[in-house]
Formats: structure tokens, C-alpha cells, sequence
């Protein structure tokens, strides 16, 4: 590099160039699934998704990598070899039927930084490491923050086979049918002492920016996330010929057990509790036949660790209840769990100060949904930066932001590369 250091100032996110590649990576999707974007994880599309990333960076002279766990990272070296890096971005998974900007937006805030470092020739003292994470979402395999997880060292290659997806298709599988080696994936474990920080832009996923007017966000706490799943056995019989005093059917346990977790949760919704049944599997799915077995799968979100530990209990042990109640065998299994994260407090004031330098006074709240910073945040310092999502919505084709605050958000984030490098040691 050449050069000498470039005022703040001279970075400004290009909001066409991030539209245009936005709407590249939203058409990697899988055709024929409806409205939005399904890319799932260790997909040959997500595979896909992030290639378009290592060609994008590659074109830049940028060296680019991709570790056993699927993640995908460049790195644009410093001036001073004996520091650790600064790390920005995100994934490129999704939800079946997602919006646009879940993830996209911080990979490709991530990608425009790269290119502003190196068009305007701008000189950092830290490498800087662009991220894309694989497998964040946990809509095929019931654990979210996968590539992140092994990243951190939370999970190893032996808790692979313990996550198989609705085709009975476990992450070992998936892994090595998209060419990447799960067998190795302790190699991809990060070591504090490589990283500096870490700081993660993307779109807030609910309603309070937009309902306060303001256009960035820097996050103090990610939420935890208990994940269960009940199997109810009840017994398959007539519609017509089973009288209503002698049945079992686990559909009407399971529509009971739904209103269960609701009210459950509303008992301190106050304090931050979010439960949620989001997906249902019924057997024999008919509608002359009473449901033999049903499947729930419960979501319990909270900021409190102990709390979210003993709302996830209560529920079990109500269901259980509601099942004695009703002659119903219950099952149940937590399927993931990881507790709520504080950010970094430090970092967090510097990704303040880089928003304040764009004139933008930030506001400081939680993030109601999981993360990769999340889980990076136990290697290293790490921070958030959020904008606006209209209506608060998240996870479904009406996803949207503003092509203004996710060039403002691409901004700041590059900002807060600049403002890190000159912060840390």
C-alpha cells in the first residue's frame, strides 16, 4: 500500500454500489420456494453466495481464505504486521422465505469498506478482516451462529452429528456434501490473540429506531436463545367415529401448549421475555383423522440468562401439565441454548464516537435477535451497529431498509474501522 492516512471524513458508502450487490446476493435463492430469498445453510447456494464474496474481494488484491467450518474471510493487511486484526462482517444465509438484508447487509457494508480502504489507498495500522460467517440462521439445523460457534470454540467437530436437519441430514453431512471438512473444523478456531476487535452491521429487526426517528443504533446486549422442541403421542383415530370424551388427540394439547408459552411469557414480557412456537409438524396431517403426534418447536428469547433459563423450565414443565391432563405421552429435548451476551462497553463507545463523527447521535438498545458477534464476542471485543428496519420487519419478503440508511450504515461502519485502528493497541 501507498499512501499516507486519509481524513475520516473522505469515506462515504456508495448506496448504489451496495444496492446492486445486494440485489445480486438476494437472487442466489432457491427457485420455485415462493416470495423472498431461501438460501439455507451449507446449501450449494450459500456456497455460491460466498464465492461471489471471494471473487468481489479477490478483484480487489485482497487475499482471500475459507476455513474448515465454511467461513469465508479476506484480509487487507496493515502497516504494523505485529498487530491483531480488526474484524467486520456477517453471513449470507437465510431463513426459507427471508427479506433481502438479513446478513447481505453486513456482508456487503463489509465488501464497500474494503473498496473504500483500497480505492482511496487509505492506510491502517491493524490488518482488517472481512467476515462472512456460514450458517447463522437456524432454520435447517435448529442451532443458529454454526460457523460462528466453531469460530469461537463453542461447539467441535463432536457436536456435528448432533444437529440434523428435517430430512434427517445431520451438519456432518451437509458440511461435507458442500466440499468443506467437518472433521477439521478445530482448525478454524480463532485465537484471541489474533483479533482486536470485532463489529457486526446489520439491520435492526424491529421497531425501535423507526418508532424514535433515529437512523443508527450501537448495541449494548444480544439476546439469549433456549430452543425446544416437545413430541407429543397421542393416538390417531376416526374423526367421525371417536367419541370427544375418549379421545387424545395431541393437536388440541399442542393448540393448548401454544397459548401456554404466549401467556407464559407475557408474565415478564415487561423485563424482555419473547416465547414463541414457530413451527408445527402434525401426523397423520389429515383432516378425517384425529392427530396421533404432533411436534412443537419453542423459541425462548431473553436478556437475562437466569430467566430465560427458568421461563424455558416452566414452559416444559407446564406442557408436561397440560399432557398429563389430556392422556398424552410428552417428549421433550432442548435443541440449542446459548445465554444473552454484553458487548463490548468499549468498543461500543468508539462505534458511538465513529456515528457522532457523521453528525448521527446513536441510541443505545439490545438486540432482540442472535448474532455471529455474538458468539465472537467470547475470542474477542466486539460491537454492533444497527439501522432501521420499516415496520420492524424481519425474517419475511417485506424486509426493508432505506437505500440512504444502509449507505449511512455501510459509513459508519468503515468509520469505526478507522476510529478502532487508531483506538486499540
Amino acid at each position: 500500500m501507498t499512501g499516507t492516512v486519509r481524513p475520516i471524513g473522505a469515506i462515504a458508502a456508495d448506496s448504489g454500489r451496495l444496492t446492486a450487490l445486494i440485489e445480486r446476493f438476494a437472487a442466489l435463492s432457491e427457485p420455485g420456494r415462493g416470495p423472498g430469498v431461501t438460501r439455507l445453510a451449507y446449501s450449494p447456494l450459500e456456497r455460491a453466495a460466498h464465492a461471489v464474496f471471494a471473487e468481489e474481494m479477490t478483484a480487489l488484491g485482497i487475499r482471500v481464505w475459507t476455513d474448515a467450518a465454511g467461513n469465508t474471510i479476506a484480509e487487507r493487511p496493515g502497516t504494523d504486521p505485529t498487530l491483531p486484526a480488526i474484524g467486520i462482517g456477517s453471513h449470507l444465509d437465510s431463513v426459507p422465505n427471508a427479506g433481502t438484508f438479513d446478513g447481505i447487509l453486513g456482508v456487503a457494508a463489509a465488501m464497500e469498506t474494503a473498496r473504500q480502504l483500497t480505492e482511496r489507498e487509505i492506510v491502517h495500522r491493524h490488518p482488517v478482516r472481512f467476515v462472512v460467517f456460514a450458517a447463522e440462521e437456524g432454520a435447517r439445523f435448529a442451532q443458529a451462529c454454526t460457523g460462528s460457534l466453531l469460530a469461537a470454540g463453542l461447539i467441535g467437530s463432536a457436536d456435528l452429528d448432533h444437529q440434523v436437519d428435517p430430512d434427517g441430514i445431520t451438519l456432518t453431512e451437509a458440511m461435507s456434501a458442500v466440499g468443506l471438512d467437518p472433521g477439521g473444523v478445530e482448525s478454524a478456531r480463532w485465537s484471541a490473540s489474533n483479533w482486536a476487535a470485532f463489529v457486526e452491521l446489520h439491520i435492526e429487526q424491529g421497531p425501535t429506531l423507526e418508532s424514535l426517528g433515529r437512523r443508527l443504533g450501537v448495541v449494548d446486549t444480544v439476546s439469549g436463545s433456549t430452543r425446544v422442541r416437545l413430541d407429543l403421542r397421542g393416538r390417531a383415530a376416526h374423526t367421525g367415529a371417536s367419541p370427544m370424551r375418549l379421545r387424545a388427540d395431541a393437536l388440541a394439547a399442542a393448540a393448548e401448549i401454544v397459548l401456554l408459552v404466549e401467556s407464559v411469557a407475557h408474565q415478564t414480557a415487561e423485563l424482555g421475555t419473547r416465547a414463541t412456537v414457530g413451527k408445527l409438524t402434525v401426523a397423520p396431517n389429515s383432516m378425517t383423522t384425529i392427530a396421533g403426534e404432533v411436534s412443537l418447536c419453542v423459541d425462548v428469547r431473553e436478556l437475562d440468562g437466569d430467566r430465560q433459563q427458568r421461563v424455558a423450565a416452566e414452559i416444559v414443565e407446564r406442557a408436561g401439565g397440560v399432557c398429563a391432563r389430556r392422556g398424552i405421552a410428552m417428549r421433550a429435548e432442548t435443541l440449542a441454548e446459548a445465554l444473552p451476551v454484553a458487548l463490548s462497553p468499549s468498543v461500543r463507545e468508539v462505534l458511538a464516537t465513529a456515528c457522532r463523527s457523521l453528525d448521527i447521535e446513536p441510541v443505545v438498545l439490545p438486540s432482540g435477535a442472535s448474532h455471529d458477534a455474538q458468539q465472537v464476542s467470547h475470542v474477542t471485543p466486539t460491537g454492533m451497529i444497527f439501522i432501521p428496519s420499516r415496520d420492524g420487519i424481519s425474517h419475511d419478503p417485506a424486509e426493508w431498509s432505506s437505500a440512504e440508511d444502509i449507505a449511512l450504515g455501510a459509513t459508519a461502519l468503515a468509520t469505526a474501522v478507522l476510529h478502532l485502528d487508531t483506538a486499540l493497541d
